[in-house]
């Protein structure tokens, strides 16, 4: 299973599997279709699933288009987000699984971002690889999405679900907001070395224009502040210990920075 990783709108990015021998393929939340139609073309790829992680346009936008072009499809979205995705034709809850070119992927339901959305995790097809997670706005590198229907509480839950994921898990998540965010968790994590390091190396990628997605989820657990809600120099910066206050305080930072 390969994943080709496509930009879309201003900083939007969209995932592509596809088995080459198969020559099928699914795209993760595409927020238009475009982008999708051309890098299928250019594969030589039938496209036979869309998995979406939540309903918002820029991450659905694409959907109907899609179906269009590819009638025999299959459109996936948490089972809360009936209604909402354009085209859904499966409900997916809590530890349901998917599959797609001979590898299954596990279902989280994450709510906070939005209170009906959901991840899928492909583990390793072989020992010592990466898994795959595609979160949608709920972990973003270096940071993480806005509180739009859900409270701090179900984010620090969402998130520690998939923060027990293996270190060597790539997060594909759906926005290049990586040099924003790990510009303000400086501001709250000063004195951590990796964090300052993590920073350098994304200043120089982004002036280049290099991609920093994916990310691994071990240096997210070092750097990303969304992810760091029982670390000391974290509960002092909101002075608190509680984990969802810790988080709510660090999240409320974010949204003025």
């Amino acid at each position: 299973m390969k994943i080709e990783r496509i930009p879309a709108l201003s900083d939007n990015y969209i995932f592509l599997m596809w088995d080459e021998q198969q020559k099928i393929a699914a795209v993760v939340d595409p927020a238009e279709a475009k982008p999708v139609l051309n890098k299928l073309r250019e594969i030589g790829a039938e496209l036979v699933t869309i998995f979406n992680t939540h309903h918002h346009r820029d991450h659905v936008g694409g959907n109907r288009r899609l179906m269009q072009d590819f009638p025999d499809l299959c459109v996936y979205g948490g089972e809360k987000d009936k209604g909402r995705i354009p085209g859904q034709q499966v409900y997916l809850t809590e530890g349901d699984t998917v599959e797609f070119a001979g590898r299954q992927a596990t279902v989280y339901f994450i709510p906070g971002h939005t209170y009906g959305h959901i991840a899928y995790y492909f583990p390793p097809a072989v020992e010592g690889e990466t898994g795959e997670l595609f979160c949608g706005d709920t972990i973003f590198a270096g940071g993480c999405g806005r509180l739009f229907e859900g409270t701090p509480a179900q984010m620090v839950d969402s998130i520690g679900k998939l923060r027990q994921l293996p270190d060597n898990t790539r997060i594909w998540c759906a926005h290049e907001y990586t040099l924003n965010n790990l510009k303000f968790a400086i501001t709250v994590d000063k004195d951590n070395p990796v964090l300052q390091t993590r920073l350098k190396s994304v200043k120089h990628d982004r002036d280049r224009n290099i991609p920093t997605v994916p990310s691994l989820l071990g240096i997210e657990k070092q750097t990303n502040p969304f992810l760091r809600w029982d670390a000391p120099a974290l509960q002092a910066v909101a002075g608190i210990a509680e984990p969802a206050r810790v988080f709510g305080k660090i999240r409320g930072m974010k949204d003025l920075f």
